[in-house]
Protein backbone atom coordinates (compact mmCIF):
# COMPACT_ATOMS: atom_id res chain seq x y z
CA UNK A 1 0.00 0.00 0.00
CA UNK A 2 1.32 3.23 -0.96
CA UNK A 3 2.12 5.80 1.75
CA UNK A 4 0.08 9.20 1.52
CA UNK A 5 1.83 12.17 0.04
CA UNK A 6 3.56 14.56 2.92
CA UNK A 7 1.63 17.37 2.65
CA UNK A 8 3.45 20.73 1.88
CA UNK A 9 4.09 23.95 3.87
CA UNK A 10 4.81 27.07 2.83
CA UNK A 11 5.92 29.07 5.96
CA UNK A 12 6.67 32.55 6.63
CA UNK A 13 8.10 32.69 10.58
CA UNK A 14 8.27 36.64 11.67
CA UNK A 15 10.40 37.27 14.91
CA UNK A 16 8.56 40.65 16.35
CA UNK A 17 9.66 39.80 20.63
CA UNK A 18 12.66 40.45 22.37
CA UNK A 19 12.56 37.05 24.10
CA UNK A 20 15.58 35.08 23.96
CA UNK A 21 15.37 31.62 23.67
CA UNK A 22 13.10 31.02 20.70
CA UNK A 23 12.52 28.24 18.37
CA UNK A 24 14.39 28.70 15.45
CA UNK A 25 12.47 28.23 12.33
CA UNK A 26 13.34 24.73 11.28
CA UNK A 27 12.46 23.65 15.04
CA UNK A 28 8.71 25.64 13.77
CA UNK A 29 8.70 24.10 10.70
CA UNK A 30 9.16 20.40 11.63
CA UNK A 31 6.66 20.90 14.55
CA UNK A 32 4.08 22.47 12.33
CA UNK A 33 4.57 19.39 9.45
CA UNK A 34 4.24 16.93 12.15
CA UNK A 35 0.59 18.11 12.65
CA UNK A 36 -0.47 18.72 9.05
CA UNK A 37 -2.64 16.35 7.60
CA UNK A 38 -3.00 18.60 4.27
CA UNK A 39 -1.32 21.17 2.51
CA UNK A 40 -0.95 24.24 4.45
CA UNK A 41 0.55 28.37 4.05
CA UNK A 42 1.18 29.74 7.50
CA UNK A 43 2.58 32.73 8.72
CA UNK A 44 3.84 32.66 12.33
CA UNK A 45 4.72 35.95 14.22
CA UNK A 46 6.25 35.59 17.53
CA UNK A 47 5.23 38.54 19.27
CA UNK A 48 5.94 40.65 23.04
CA UNK A 49 3.07 40.91 25.66
CA UNK A 50 2.21 44.58 24.13
CA UNK A 51 1.18 43.08 20.36
CA UNK A 52 -0.10 40.05 21.67
CA UNK A 53 -2.87 42.13 24.17
CA UNK A 54 -3.39 44.70 21.55
CA UNK A 55 -4.72 41.71 18.85
CA UNK A 56 -6.19 39.48 21.80
CA UNK A 57 -8.49 42.22 22.44
CA UNK A 58 -8.78 43.56 18.59
CA UNK A 59 -10.15 40.15 17.12
CA UNK A 60 -11.12 38.33 20.72
CA UNK A 61 -12.69 41.48 22.44
CA UNK A 62 -10.62 40.10 25.63
CA UNK A 63 -7.92 42.66 27.38
CA UNK A 64 -4.90 40.76 28.22
CA UNK A 65 -2.15 38.85 25.57
CA UNK A 66 -3.10 34.94 25.02
CA UNK A 67 -0.67 32.13 24.22
CA UNK A 68 -1.41 31.64 20.73
CA UNK A 69 -4.38 33.34 18.29
CA UNK A 70 -4.85 31.50 15.13
CA UNK A 71 -6.25 32.99 12.20
CA UNK A 72 -7.50 31.14 9.52
CA UNK A 73 -8.38 32.31 5.85
CA UNK A 74 -10.49 30.10 3.45
CA UNK A 75 -8.31 28.51 0.38
CA UNK A 76 -9.62 25.69 -2.03
CA UNK A 77 -6.01 24.66 -2.87
CA UNK A 78 -4.18 24.17 1.02
CA UNK A 79 -5.30 25.53 4.63
CA UNK A 80 -4.01 29.12 4.97
CA UNK A 81 -3.99 30.92 8.40
CA UNK A 82 -2.21 33.22 11.00
CA UNK A 83 -0.33 32.36 14.02
CA UNK A 84 0.17 34.41 16.24
CA UNK A 85 2.24 33.41 19.48
CA UNK A 86 3.40 35.62 22.42
CA UNK A 87 6.43 34.82 23.70
CA UNK A 88 6.36 35.97 27.32
CA UNK A 89 3.25 34.46 27.83
CA UNK A 90 4.44 30.86 26.88
CA UNK A 91 7.60 31.76 29.14
CA UNK A 92 5.47 32.20 31.90
CA UNK A 93 3.35 29.30 31.56
CA UNK A 94 5.91 27.31 30.87
CA UNK A 95 7.72 27.82 34.23
CA UNK A 96 4.58 28.14 36.11
CA UNK A 97 3.50 24.10 34.85
CA UNK A 98 6.94 23.04 35.29
CA UNK A 99 7.17 22.52 31.85
CA UNK A 100 10.33 22.69 29.08
CA UNK A 101 10.06 25.76 27.07
CA UNK A 102 10.71 24.40 23.72
CA UNK A 103 8.20 21.32 24.87
CA UNK A 104 5.46 23.97 25.02
CA UNK A 105 6.53 26.06 21.91
CA UNK A 106 6.25 22.61 20.04
CA UNK A 107 2.23 21.98 21.62
CA UNK A 108 1.41 25.94 20.52
CA UNK A 109 2.57 25.25 17.46
CA UNK A 110 0.25 21.48 16.93
CA UNK A 111 -2.34 23.29 18.95
CA UNK A 112 -2.10 26.30 16.55
CA UNK A 113 -1.86 23.88 13.28
CA UNK A 114 -4.76 21.69 14.11
CA UNK A 115 -7.04 24.98 14.87
CA UNK A 116 -5.88 25.59 10.92
CA UNK A 117 -7.16 22.29 9.92
CA UNK A 118 -11.03 22.72 11.93
CA UNK A 119 -9.93 21.38 14.89
CA UNK A 120 -11.54 23.47 17.71
CA UNK A 121 -12.13 23.01 21.90
CA UNK A 122 -15.51 24.56 22.03
CA UNK A 123 -16.95 21.81 23.25
CA UNK A 124 -16.04 18.41 25.41
CA UNK A 125 -16.16 16.17 22.19
CA UNK A 126 -14.18 18.45 20.42
CA UNK A 127 -11.54 19.15 23.07
CA UNK A 128 -11.37 15.32 23.71
CA UNK A 129 -10.26 14.73 20.32
CA UNK A 130 -7.97 17.80 19.66
CA UNK A 131 -6.15 16.97 23.27
CA UNK A 132 -6.00 12.72 22.00
CA UNK A 133 -4.20 13.96 18.86
CA UNK A 134 -2.25 16.80 20.48
CA UNK A 135 -0.74 14.19 23.13
CA UNK A 136 -0.33 11.69 20.09
CA UNK A 137 1.56 13.92 17.89
CA UNK A 138 3.98 15.39 21.14
CA UNK A 139 4.74 11.82 21.93
CA UNK A 140 5.80 11.20 18.18
CA UNK A 141 7.56 14.18 19.08
CA UNK A 142 9.18 12.62 22.06
CA UNK A 143 7.66 15.31 24.51
CA UNK A 144 5.73 14.68 27.24
CA UNK A 145 1.94 14.40 27.11
CA UNK A 146 1.17 18.12 27.18
CA UNK A 147 -2.29 17.90 29.16
CA UNK A 148 -0.47 15.61 31.67
CA UNK A 149 -0.28 18.09 35.47
CA UNK A 150 0.39 15.04 38.07
CA UNK A 151 1.03 11.53 38.55
CA UNK A 152 -1.46 9.28 40.24
CA UNK A 153 -1.04 5.93 41.66
CA UNK A 154 -4.36 5.22 38.78
CA UNK A 155 -2.59 7.19 35.88
CA UNK A 156 -2.08 10.14 35.64
CA UNK A 157 -4.87 13.05 36.98
CA UNK A 158 -5.80 15.62 33.38
CA UNK A 159 -5.82 19.56 33.48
Amino acid sequence: MDKPPTPKLSLSVQYASTASNLPTRAQWRRWIKHALQRDACLTLRIVDEAEGRELNKNYRGKDYATNVLTFVYDSAAAHCGDVVICAPVVAKEAAAQHKDLSAHYAHLAIHATLHLQGYDHENDTGAAQMEALETALMLKLHYSDPYQTTSTKHGRARK
